[in-house]
């Protein structure tokens, strides 16, 4: 089977900066039949592989129905040989290669169905996984803002495993089952029609009720699949913020929300999986029904020589036959339940609104020289709660930029704007004259390196982290940049130096973790530098060696630098002092002390305890 290029997503409106929690669609859940439909329009050409095992499987169960037949004809000419004392052995023969080979060639199709199908249906999973993986890069910020991460992960795992396993095996196992079951019902007709209707009637009974017990249950399969995200969110949720639960003692509430989850989890999967144990118990007492009552009233047509005793073994047969389609159909509409309330959930994050799609944006950048303008800005991550109030500013090229204030001011918030994690709702940021919205993400990301307040690492080794998508730097480049922030000695002190695999809950302190992030700053060389209190985890000297660093790399470059230590920031070229998302004082750092305004009380309230 060749590899897709991949499914197709329904095309959604786009929306760069508000993307909507996964919960918050205004259209109707989908159904069973829709997500029946819309997975067969989704996964491409594996379409085709899983129609192919379901024409296979039709096929042999279509042999299977004809078997019965030969094999009532095999046992009418033994009872006739039984009765007349001469047996035709030449036709009995004949009869069995008949029938032996209509089972071989439908167990061989068979076969190859249910190599096809898995294979088939293995490969859906692992295109969904992908097409999840690169639609969660497309998200905007706000999405994440809105959704816990392990209801995301269980939705990229679970989700797309419960479609894969049940997609093709749950489909095809329904169609060779109708095909069973309508064909069981025309041969059983054309056998004996009296027969037929005693066993067909009790059957149609079954099935109506457990086409009932499904319309009505699907909402469990749907709670399944949502409390195990948010299961898995809890978990996640509270390894990471283990040492806070036992720092706070906070233990027993961790422990009350995981037993309100678990509970409703059990509760919703024990009800989910008794309907699904249920039904087939159903339709298995159903089929022993109709054993007893084919044994029963065909015993009687024998006697009164209406039927031959062949008629009764081919019903037999027929009963059993008829009797699997039904357990087959109760399992596969049990399993599509499953896989309906999965893909309810890939698909809300498969069609959530992306990031615009900016291939159409031709804009050249030469050389960049940094100036920025921030142009009457004003920005809100829910709508009607403005956060940043018509923001204007503009850095001269080289520049080195302060951005202070209290708590929440909006700091951070500013220079996500200029990154384009978020567009604003109004205004405009320009780079060089040029509007960042006429630029595509990649190329305003290009043009920054960036620490954050929230250090991260991958688990890989320390020369993969610091070498983050830059791997043509050579070591001489990586070693001087780690030194400069002073990592270097500790680094050549792990056992593999450099290549030390690390990750980013254990191995390095928090200090020594933005250490590193800022070593990555530097070997990232862009031409223009933010730091989002890039020193809150380290220690005086360090800070000192960091400070000494920083002013290297920002040396003729704009630089932006959010800080709580107002001592850090003295030499900068211009302060902007941030409340409540406006700017309340502009200018350096002897302007702002000599005006004793905001900034004043600021500096003066990191001092006023170290008497």
């Amino acid at each position: 089977m060749s590899e897709p290029k991949g499914g197709k997503l329904a095309p959604g409106k786009s929306d760069s900066r508000k993307g909507g929690p996964p919960w918050s669609r205004a259209d109707k859940p989908r159904n069973f039949r829709q997500a029946v439909v819309q997975l067969t329009g989704y996964v491409g050409v594996y379409r085709y592989w899983i129609m192919l095992g379901i024409t296979l499987s039709t096929v042999g169960a279509v042999l299977s129905i004809i078997g019965p037949q030969y094999l009532k004809e095999i046992s009418d000419e033994i009872f006739d040989g039984i009765g007349t004392g001469t047996t035709d052995t030449s036709a009995i023969v004949s009869l069995a290669l008949i029938t032996m080979a209509i089972y071989v060639v439908s167990f061989i199709l068979m076969g190859t169905e249910h190599y096809i199908i898995p294979a088939a249906s293995e490969r859906i999973a692992n295109l969904l996984r992908r097409d999840l993986a690169h639609k969660i890069n497309r998200l905007p910020m706000n999405y994440f803002d809105n959704s816990s991460n392990g209801d995301i992960m269980s939705r990229l795992t679970n989700d797309a495993d419960t479609i894969g396993e049940m997609f093709g095996h749950s489909v095809s196992m329904f169609v060779t089952a109708a095909v069973l079951f309508f064909g069981c019902i025309v041969m059983m007709f054309y056998t004996c029609p009296i027969l037929a209707v005693i066993t067909v009637l009790p059957a149609l009974g079954g099935f109506v009720i457990m086409r009932i017990i499904i319309s009505r249950t699907h909402r469990y399969f749907v709670r399944q699949s949502r409390n195990l995200g948010a299961m898995n969110g809890l978990v996640e949720e509270s390894y990471y913020g283990q040492q806070i639960v036992h720092a706070y003692g906070d233990e027993d509430n961790v422990r009350r929300r995981f037993s309100e989850i678990n509970r409703d989890l059990y509760d919703s999967a024990y009800k989910s999986r008794f309907i699904s144990g249920s039904m087939p118990q159903l339709m298995n007492f159903v089929g022993n029904l109709g054993y007893v009552a084919v044994c029963i009233v065909g015993s009687m047509l024998v006697m009164q020589e209406q039927i031959t005793y062949g008629v009764i073994v081919a019903f037999i047969v027929y009963v059993r036959m008829f009797n699997t389609p039904l357990l087959q159909l109760s399992d596969a509409l049990a399993s599509m339940q499953s896989m309906a309330a999965a893909s309810e959930r890939v698909f809300d994050l498969l069609e959530a609104p992306s990031l615009d799609d900016e291939s159409g944006k031709d804009t050249e950048v030469g050389e960049i020289k940094g100036e920025v303008e921030f142009r009457d800005i004003s920005f809100s991550y829910i709508e009607g709660n403005e956060i940043i109030h018509h923001f204007s500013f503009t850095v001269e090229p080289g520049q080195k930029i302060a951005i202070v204030g209290p708590t929440g001011a909006g700091k951070t918030t500013v220079v996500n704007l200029l990154m384009r994690f978020y567009e604003v709702d109004s205004g405009d940021i320009l780079i060089d004259g040029i509007s960042v919205r006429d630029l595509r993400r990649d190329q305003v990301h290009s043009m920054f390196a960036m620490v954050q307040q929230d250090v991260w690492l991958f688990e890989g080794t320390v020369r993969e982290n610091l070498m983050f998508n830059r791997p043509s730097v050579s070591d001489e480049k990586m070693i001087q940049a780690c030194k400069a922030v002073g990592i270097h000695d500790f680094i050549v002190s792990l056992p593999e130096g450099y290549d030390t695999v690390i990750s980013d809950s254990a191995g390095l302190s928090s200090g020594q973790k933005q250490q590193l992030t800022i070593a990555r700053a530097i070997i990232h060389d862009a031409p223009m530098v933010i730091f989002d209190e890039a020193t809150s985890s380290v220690d005086t000297r360090t800070e000192k060696l960091i400070q000494k660093a920083t002013e290297d790399l920002t040396r003729g470059k704009t630089s932006f630098i959010i800080a709580h230590r107002l001592t850090t920031i003295r030499d900068c070229d211009k302060i902007v002092v941030m409340r409540n998302g406006r700017i309340e004082e502009v200018g350096t750092h002897d302007e702002l002390l000599a005006r004793g305004g905001v900034y004043f009380g600021l500096y003066n309230s990191q001092f006023e305890n170290c008497a």
